[in-house]
């Protein structure tokens, strides 16, 4: 019986790196893609560690492409959000590995630069050596002691506080999809803390607000004003995992048209990110077995 490929044994690993480091469901296939290129014209004889090679190949390709990417985030019309990523049920249940691919970490993340972003997801996600990830990035270790040291103060003094209870998150999510679908300003408005803030990222394609929303008043005005809109009739809300979270998706017939993740303090919503641009949900897809 032949050996497995090296690549397709490691490729949830892989996926779960390129992902985190860029945000992006799309342009993480992308990395895969050009590092299955890479490792196909690879000497095989020569690669003594062909998992290390490979994790290295992706995180190299992923820093290239988050460089580059990261002008063009700058001059993006509106707020910045991540691509969703649909998830099961079971990430859910592993607190400490929903969390490192939730949409509230993948934001945090696009605020440390490119290698920074590398070093802490090899050091605090992957779990390698200060010498490893020297190795990967061809640094030298004490720089990379540095760096790991920075990035992991900045992510924890960013990291929003939230609740991990997932009856209360399911009940309220339960509560916000009926206030959503009927209309209900008061039952919305309920479900908000006051100190609460909307992101809604439609990258100028379609309907979004261009700034962050604040209050429960009007970030539940502003919600419901979008799904009342004619061009929204027909839209169905239902649960979803998104992110290793519970939260809720919108589909017109099949076509998914929104993606709602939020963080839960003291049993309100504190943060609601409202994903709508239609090029990030096209990857939206049952990729849970892809994660690592």
């Amino acid at each position: 019986m032949p050996e497995p490929d090296p690549f397709v044994e490691h490729r949830r690993l892989l996926f779960a790196t390129a992902y985190r480091m860029l945000g992006t469901v799309t342009d993480a296939e992308d990395v895969l893609q050009d590092a299955w290129l890479k490792w196909n014209e690879a000497d095989r004889a020569a690669v003594r560690h062909p998992k290390s090679y490979l994790v290295r190949t992706v995180t190299n390709l992923s820093l290239n492409r988050l460089t580059s990417a990261r002008a063009t985030r700058e001059t993006y019309v509106g707020p910045w959000l991540p691509e969703p990523l649909l998830t099961t049920p079971d990430l859910a249940q592993d607190a400490e590995l929903a969390d490192t691919v939730s949409t509230a970490m993948l934001v945090v993340l696009e605020t440390l630069t490119p290698v920074e972003r590398a070093v802490f997801l090899l050091r605090e996600v992957f779990g390698y050596s200060h010498a490893e990830i020297a190795d990967t990035l061809d640094r030298p270790e004490a720089t990379i002691r540095q760096i790991a040291h920075r990035a992991r103060a900045h992510v924890q003094s960013r990291r929003p506080r939230f609740d991990t209870d997932t009856a209360e998150r399911a009940r309220v999510t339960e509560r916000f999809m009926a206030a959503c679908a009927g209309g209900d300003l008061n039952a919305l408005m309920d479900l908000l803390a006051p100190e609460v803030t909307c992101w809604s990222d439609g990258g100028g394609v379609v309907t979004a607000a261009r700034r962050p929303l604040h209050g429960p008043d009007h970030v539940a005005r502003w919600i419901l004003g979008v799904l009342a809109k004619p061009e929204t009739a027909g839209i169905v809300l239902e649960h979803a995992h998104i992110n290793g979270e519970l939260g809720a998706l919108a589909r017109l017939g099949e076509i998914p048209v929104a993606a709602f993740t939020y963080d839960l303090v003291d049993g309100r919503i504190e943060n609601l990110r409202f994903q709508v641009n239609p090029g990030k949900l096209k990857g939206l897809s049952a990729a849970e077995s892809l994660l690592g």
